[in-house]
């Protein structure tokens, strides 16, 4: 691999005799990892049904190698929701972050959103999610990642995190931030980024984050944690940025984050910031790409996160209410928004929406349609098979499943326990999304653009 002199020295210079074995990782083999979906599945009962060769990653607790063979990504426990296709150092962001249910969390420059989903996965359907991103189209994509999750608490926005630190001021319990960065650890993976790097390295980057970071403590509650991570080893995108915060945000702190053998501490300069209580991961000493983690606490006494207001008792469409009420999904009926014709049921810790560029508040649970309620691909993500009365449960090994997910109608006469229209179609008790049966045809309702290529 070509890499640019002006990278080299630099890392000869961040790594001295470890220099070599470093350059030597570079012929070692790719790894890919997947992380299991604790909203919808243990670890336990993943790997009891799970078709693939896994080895653990020792240091998340449900993230797992996977061989280059398998192809995860093609099999309908994907479609369903079950694990997050990763690479292994990119989880230990959101695994070193600690989470606690109720918690109000911000995923910064969260896109795709692998962190998001693990923080999501955390919350365990409490308190509120607000990711972010500030591409448009990766926060679309963003999007359905936490919808395949079935994330029910969340908020999809599209902004400059910089330029709503205003609107949040004090709002969050956590913040992760994942800056956006020269990705010199990311060099092994995918060379591609060379080039990238010749373009816009370091210094083009350097101050985006000391912008962002200064956002993020901005923006959290006193006795909150904030998580800063890049997949860089420059110290001018690492160390750089965390003295930075710690400079101009005193009331900002270094916090120890737990120790796993293979872990190197960030790199002290002596001035009394603690910079050894960041985590630096190296391809040479652990199995996986590069990787900076620094864990921060705000000062002062932590309080839990305040509701928001509703205004009396809020009648529902008829055929709203009929549909929610055949389910045991459980809502309060004061937080669901009706806009134009879609149906979202929104978390009680959302701020004030106006003004910010939203691609989803809440869960979408359907669109009301002349008289009738169709529900939607993302409630059927969110629902437990258990949850709602009619459904179709087939093995994976149904060629059935397949043909559902390609978008085809198929044929159930032998299944008889499924009664007609609305029917929650699972593979192995996980969902999938909805159909309809009308005399043993189930007319498929999976959302076309998600559907099996």
């Amino acid at each position: 691999m070509n890499l640019p002199e002006k990278y080299t020295e630099a890392m000869k210079a961040l790594l001295g005799e470890d220099y070599d074995s470093y350059i030597e990782s570079f012929n070692d083999k790719r790894l890919y990892g997947l992380r299991v979906n604790n909203l919808k599945i243990s670890t336990e009962e993943f790997l009891k049904i799970c078709p693939f060769q896994l080895e653990p990653i020792p240091w998340i607790e449900n993230g797992f190698y996977y061989s280059e063979e398998d192809k995860p990504a093609k099999h309908p426990y994907y479609f369903a929701g079950l694990y997050y296709i990763q690479e292994p150092s990119a989880m230990t962001p959101a695994n070193v972050l600690p989470i606690d249910e109720r918690d109000v969390v911000f995923d910064m420059c969260a896109a795709p959103g692998g962190k998001s989903t693990e923080l999501a996965a955390k919350l365990n359907n409490s308190g509120l999610l607000i990711t972010n991103d500030i591409s448009n189209s990766r926060a679309k994509a963003l999007l359905k990642n936490v919808e395949v999750f079935g994330v029910p608490n969340l908020c999809v926005l599209n902004e400059d995190p910089v330029g709503i630190s205003d609107r949040f001021s004090g709002f969050f319990d956590k913040v992760l931030i994942d800056a956006p960065c020269s990705g010199e650890g990311m060099f092994r993976k995918d060379n591609k980024l060379i080039k990238a790097w010749e373009k816009n390295g370091p210094e083009f980057y350097s101050q985006i984050q000391k912008n962002i970071i200064l956002a993020g403590a901005d923006m959290l509650k006193p006795g909150g944690k904030l998580l800063y991570s890049t997949c860089t080893f420059s110290k001018l995108e690492d160390e750089d940025s965390v003295i930075h915060l710690l400079k101009n945000r005193p009331d900002m702190h270094l916090i120890d984050i737990k120790p796993y053998e293979g872990f190197s501490h960030g790199y002290d300069n002596n001035e009394g910031y603690h910079l050894e209580k960041a985590v630096r991961i190296f391809p040479h000493k652990m199995s996986g790409e590069g990787h900076f983690v620094a864990l921060f606490e705000k000062d002062g006494d932590n309080y839990s996160s305040s509701k928001r207001p509703v205004s009396g008792k809020v009648k529902l469409p008829d055929e709203l209410k009929e549909f929610m009420d055949s389910t045991t999904f459980k809502y309060d009926p004061a937080y669901i928004n009706i806009r134009d014709t879609r149906v979202y049921l929104t978390s009680e810790y959302m701020a004030e929406e106006r003004g910010l560029r939203i691609i989803r508040n809440g869960l979408l649970l359907g669109e009301l349609k002349k008289n009738r309620f169709e529900p939607s691909q993302a409630f059927a993500m969110a629902l437990k098979k258990e949850q709602y009365p009619n459904t179709l449960d087939l093995p994976v090994s149904d060629e059935r499943v397949i043909r559902y997910l390609k978008g085809e109608t198929i044929d159930i006469d032998d299944c008889n326990n499924v009664k007609s229209g609305w029917t929650l179609v699972c593979v192995d008790g996980y969902p999938l999304g909805w159909g309809k049966n009308s005399n043993g045809q189930l007319k498929n309702k999976y959302l076309a653009g998600w559907r099996w290529m």
